[in-house]
């Protein structure tokens, strides 16, 4: 950057003076960033979310989105006492704005709502994400549930895992933050001998970090983000921050050391440093930017949090840096923690890089053996959603989850959603769209994963109803399950609490690869499933599509901006085998420690 460089340095106060306007704009809508991020994960497009959108719209259904609250070592539900908990906690419920309705045990036909022990109550609440976004309500809803006595009361479901996950997952990345300062600014202490010069690359990761949040919260006000943007933002700044600045720093002080002062040596840092620092920026925002090609919010976050830091990072240590360096001049040596022996370390340096280059084959055999049996472990890798109790111990809806298994009840969290499409002319009243909804009712039941479904063919999941009775049903009873032009039936497939995650998920595919028209005897129809397998499914194949995509963009994209900055092909090839290797050995590593086990208890 040879014609910016002395611009850049000659205009540093106005320059100082604009990041000063920026970082005061940015660092207060940094504060809020979480109230505006989403912490659910969606899949764009998906058949999942086609029929959950189709539940609240064309049926009308209060129960399209849905948490549930578990009663648990309070009176039984089918007691008087019970049933008076209950009654006031629907009560609390529904003054609630957002929520759309309450449902719990009213009597035989509610079994469900009961777990095997007797005791368990379960309350479903429908969400009204017309009036605000389903994750926001989850505080509300414990907020009002908190002070109740007589029993334990705990939320769970889709919505409240989701919001629970991501919650923990962003106060985990804030800890960890907290707890890497510290460290990092003791190891750059050592390395520069000086606490001014230590501090930079810690000062710029931070204001990285600021700045990204900042942007992403004026970003999120009018596309939704996810709160994995939080995650990223916080590692990749802190590394990106620090790696930039501390580049930026070694060569303004290598410059100085060589008799350069101060204005000179900012613009020598532009020039060498800065060149090497927007390269580096260019080829990963390349493999950020693959992430939004991939129709899952969580992962086009991840990309848009990636992109903002690595914009900010090389800005930061291309201009902000720079000008600061030639103002501070000697007084970046100032608070000197230990002796200089810069020339030393570098002495040794050297040493070290003649002897690797002398013995190329040996240092190759050495080196490159484990990280191929490493990278080698990458072929065992089963891509999929971890089995067991794998779930935060003390996540208020992990522990309800295990209630809801100790009573037996578990199934109803991971229910498919069966909506079948009638042609027209055949809607669910008349004899044909009646006996199509039987014989998908009968198909759906009599697959072994399958515990119970509940239809307007059978309510209760348990007794089949006669299209005389149907006839009969007031249409308030019918719109969590049938659509308002009777084309459409929703089937809640509840299964086996013995059925696994793989085997539910599998079960979803089954569903989606059914023939219609034979499945109902009817042409014309149509099955769309929907639920949290379903869901688990769509989440699956989107990334798994996208992925090949996503990999050529990257290794093209990198490829390409490295050939431009460097001319040179052989140097692209070179780093963009040795990027392919750091990531099989890093999924090798993953299938070591968290598919085999090894090391788990460090």
């Amino acid at each position: 950057m040879p014609d910016l460089a002395p611009s850049l340095v000659r205009h540093r106060l106005p320059l100082l003076a604009s990041w000063a306007a920026v970082a005061a704009f940015l660092f207060p809508r940094a504060a809020g960033l979480e109230r505006s991020l989403d912490v659910g994960a969606r899949v764009a497009g998906s058949e999942s979310a086609e029929v959950e959108r189709e539940l609240a719209t064309r049926f009308g259904s209060p129960y399209a989105q849905y948490v549930v609250l578990v009663v648990s070592d309070g009176p039984a539900p089918t007691t008087p006492a019970g049933r008076a908990l209950q009654d006031s906690l629907v009560a609390r419920l529904d003054q609630i704005p957002g929520v759309a309705a309450v449902r719990g045990y009213s009597g035989p036909s509610d079994s469900l709502l009961v777990g095997r022990d007797g005791r368990t109550a379960l309350l479903f609440v429908g969400l009204d994400g017309s009036r605000a976004s389903p994750d926001a309500l989850i505080p509300l809803l414990r907020a009002a549930t908190a002070n109740v006595r007589g029993a334990t009361l705990r939320w769970t479901g889709q919505t409240a895992l989701n919001a629970d996950l991501r919650r923990v997952s962003a106060d985990d990345a804030r800890t960890a933050e907290r707890r890497v300062l510290p460290l990092t600014l003791v190891l750059l202490l050592v390395a520069f001998g000086t606490l001014v010069a230590a501090s930079l690359p810690v000062l710029a990761g931070g204001m990285t970090i600021g700045l990204a949040f900042g942007a992403a919260a004026l970003l999120a006000a009018r596309w939704p983000l996810s709160i994995m943007l939080q995650n990223v933002v916080s590692m990749i700044g802190l590394g990106l921050g620090i790696d930039y600045a501390l580049l930026a720093v070694s060569r303004f002080r290598e410059a100085r050391v060589a008799g350069l002062g101060p204005r000179d040596a900012a613009i020598d840092t532009v020039r060498h440093a800065g060149h090497t620092v927007a390269l580096s920026g260019l080829a990963v925002a390349v493999g950020f930017a693959g992430l939004l090609a991939i129709p899952v919010n969580e992962l086009r976050s991840v990309g848009v949090g990636g992109l903002l830091t690595v914009a900010i990072a090389v800005l930061i240590a291309v201009t902000l840096l720079p000008a600061s360096l030639s103002w501070l001049g000697n007084l970046v040596d100032w608070g000197r923690a230990f002796r200089r022996r810069s020339a030393a370390r570098g002495e040794a340096w050297r040493r070290w890089g003649g002897w690797v280059a002398r013995r190329p084959y040996r240092v190759l055999l050495v080196a490159g053996v484990p990280v191929a049996v490493l990278a080698w472990q990458a072929r065992r890798m089963v891509v999929g959603e971890p089995t067991g109790d794998w779930l935060p111990p003390h996540m208020e809806s992990a522990v309800a989850l295990r209630d809801l298994v100790r009573a037996g009840r578990s199934g109803l969290l991971q229910e498919l959603r069966v909506v079948l499409e009638l042609p027209p002319g055949s809607e669910v009243q008349t004899a044909r769209g009646w006996a199509a909804a039987r014989r998908v009712q009968a198909r759906l039941a009599a697959d072994s994963r399958v515990g119970m479904v509940r239809s307007i063919t059978s309510p209760d999941g348990v007794r089949s109803l006669s299209r005389l009775e149907f006839l009969m049903v007031p249409d308030s009873a019918l719109r969590s399950v049938v659509a308002r032009d009777r084309r459409g039936v929703l089937f809640d497939v509840v299964p086996r609490e013995e059925a696994s995650v793989t085997a539910l998920n599998e079960l979803a595919r089954e569903l989606r690869r059914l023939d219609p028209a034979a499945t109902t005897g009817l042409a014309g129809t149509r099955l769309r499933v929907g639920g949290l397998p379903a869901f688990r499914v769509d989440y699956l194949d989107a990334v798994g599509h996208a992925l090949p995509f996503v990999a050529a963009l990257i290794v093209a994209g990198t490829f390409v901006s490295l050939a431009v900055g460097f001319r040179s092909v052989l140097v692209p090839l070179k780093a963009v085998a040795l990027n392919l290797l750091s990531v099989a050995c890093g999924f090798g590593a993953l299938v070591l420690v968290f598919q085999d086990g090894h090391g788990v208890r460090l």
